[in-house]
């Protein structure tokens, strides 16, 4: 499978080239954000208020990290379960997210927004929090810092190690494949 290096904000061109199976090496800045800080993102655009982060090209690490360590920005930053954001998913990508990031299956309403708007989900390791956190470079809180590790983080990725689990074309690496064939 082809290997690329990406840089965020992402680009209609750059999800265009990208196949269920491919590896990618993120850079750049994503955002954090797990069930309660997506939960307080749509109460925000409920009421045309704006969202503490620009969505178009943006990208979404469904992560809670742990405190970061003395001299480290952050602490282990594993991913979390993705489908708990399936109900907020395709309002964010119809709005120009481009990816999202998290480990497990999506639901078909994601899918089809993926499709529809050109975006994809990418798969991080789970269980490798800490080998992760060492590709986030910077994290500073920009929303919700009540919710603790469930705040919006802003945080930069160098070489952050994906693999692409479903693509804007509907190719899906979880997919079963026909063994009759």
């Amino acid at each position: 499978m082809p290997t690329y290096s990406l840089n965020t904000p992402l680009t209609d061109a750059d999800i265009e080239k990208l196949r269920a199976g491919d590896v990618v090496l993120l850079n750049g800045i994503i955002y954090s954000g797990r069930d309660a800080a997506h939960k307080k993102l749509m109460e925000l655009l409920d009421k045309g208020e704006p969202l503490p982060f620009d969505l178009k090209g943006a990208s979404i690490y469904y992560v809670g990290p742990s405190p970061a360590p003395p001299g480290r920005p952050i602490g282990s930053a594993g991913p979390t379960t993705s489908y708990r954001m399936d109900a907020y998913a395709p309002r964010l990508i119809a709005l120009g997210l481009k990816a999202t990031i998290g480990k497990g299956k999506r639901s078909d309403e994601v899918k089809k927004a993926m499709a529809g708007h050109k975006a994809v989900y990418f798969g991080a390791t789970g269980g490798a929090g800490a080998l992760l956190s060492k590709c986030i470079t910077a994290s500073k809180v920009i929303a919700f810092d009540e919710l603790g590790p469930e705040a919006v983080r802003e945080m930069t990725v160098q070489d952050f190690p994906l693999l692409v689990i479903n693509d804007a074309f509907g190719g899906e690496l979880y997919a079963k494949p026909n063994l009759e064939d």
